[in-house]
């Protein structure tokens, strides 16, 4: 008798694979320049790297404490005090987790049940809606609009039904470079404490801004019990592959985090807790600032080479991505056109319905990221060029 085909659950059939990795793999295909995954092409600053080497060398490479060494939760602790005045208690409110991606789908886990709405800003980062599904709740998509991508309340509020469970803001965001302002953020806490719902924030980008000021939701008025603060090493040290991440939550949500956290992956690295604990203590404010000013000649070059090449984009506020237009450029639609754009032009990107839910969504967009050497963005601005004619 012939077998059954096997198969595999429903929940992962709603979503695929992530097309940035994916498109990573286009960009090797083609020799091109990889300006489509988010990971830098210069290296981590020498006191992180050579904290990790005496880790090693010291042989801490067993298993950390599950939710996350000691030392690197008390520097967390300080951390958030002086940047943020937040008071952390490192003992029962932060977990550290296998990324900021692990991070957000422990979370998920932790805090929704099957059924529950969650909903998601969108343009988003495209993990969220996946960790919703993967536990088995409803992502509900909230469509900021170009240019500006401001959050408005009213509509958000809008969205609210008796299901909803949580709200999923990343800020500085990934792709549209927002920084989210205070009146937006007020308007996001006004809607959870009326209806008792959750926040989840991504806030990997905090500390690489050009304009306006990181506001932690949790800051906020009555918002320290109801806000789950997702961040990590990654971005800030330049450390993508290490997989250090973070999480400040209320102790009763953080039992339930730390439960999920330790039967996903046990604990995030040893000795690259210990390493990313001295780069936290030992890195003053001049290395922030120094980073983000980078960053800033980075993204200039990039825009600049994009509205050259006729595109259409505006100068992000934060984080280290463009979203561009290229309905000037080409009728096709945004995923035959990032391939091409690597085949063709030698520049890899994403294409823009990656990010959206909706249908029609980044049709005619795909995002570039700039975390890369001046000489890698001035080739990809050369090849651009050539590319547009």
């Amino acid at each position: 008798m012939p077998s059954e085909p096997l198969r595999t659950a429903r929940r992962t059939h709603g979503f695929t694979e992530s097309v940035i990795r994916e498109m990573t793999r286009v960009a090797q295909e083609h020799g091109a320049v990889n300006l489509a995954q988010g990971f830098p092409d210069f290296p981590a600053p020498a006191l992180l790297k050579e904290a990790a080497c005496r880790a090693v060398l010291g042989d801490v490479n067993q298993y950390a404490i599950t939710w996350g060494a000691l030392r690197l939760r008390e520097a967390l602790v300080r951390k958030y005090r002086s940047w943020y005045g937040m008071e952390v208690d490192g003992e029962r409110e932060i977990t550290v987790t296998c990324g900021a991606t692990e991070a957000m789908v422990a979370v998920m886990l932790a805090v929704v049940d099957p059924g529950d709405e969650v909903i998601v800003i969108e343009p988003f980062y495209e993990n969220y809606g996946p960790d919703a599904i993967l536990s088995q709740a409803r992502p509900v998509f909230l469509r900021l609009d170009p240019p500006h991508y401001r959050l408005d309340a009213d509509r958000l509020r809008a969205l609210v039904t008796p299901r909803t469970r949580a709200i999923v803001l990343n800020t500085p965001n990934n792709p549209t470079g927002r920084v989210f302002d205070r009146e937006e953020l007020e308007g996001v806490a006004e809607v959870c404490r009326t209806h008792g719902i959750l926040a989840v924030t991504d806030e990997i980008y905090e500390h690489i801004l050009y304009r306006g000021e990181h506001v932690p939701l949790a800051t906020l008025d009555g918002m320290a019990e109801r806000t789950v603060t997702v961040s990590g090493a990654s971005k800030t040290f330049s450390v993508t592959g290490w997989r250090i991440g973070t999480i400040v939550a209320s102790a009763a949500l953080t039992d339930a985090i730390r439960k999920v956290h330790d039967f996903l992956t046990v604990g995030a690295p040893a000795p690259f807790q210990e390493a990313v604990a001295d780069a936290m203590d030992g890195l003053g404010r001049d290395y922030y600032a120094a980073m983000a000013e980078q960053y800033r000649e980075r993204r200039d070059l990039l825009v600049a080479a994009l509205l050259g090449s006729g595109f259409g984009c505006q100068a992000p506020e934060g984080a280290y991505y463009v979203l561009a237009d290229f309905s000037a450029l080409s009728r096709e639609d945004d995923t035959t056109f990032a391939r091409r754009l690597a085949r063709e032009a030698g520049v890899a990107s994403v294409p823009g319905s990656s990010f959206f839910a909706t249908p029609g969504g980044g049709a005619t967009l795909v995002r570039f990221a700039f975390c890369k050497r001046v000489e890698t963005l001035r080739d990809a601005g050369e090849r651009l060029a050539a590319f547009a004619g």
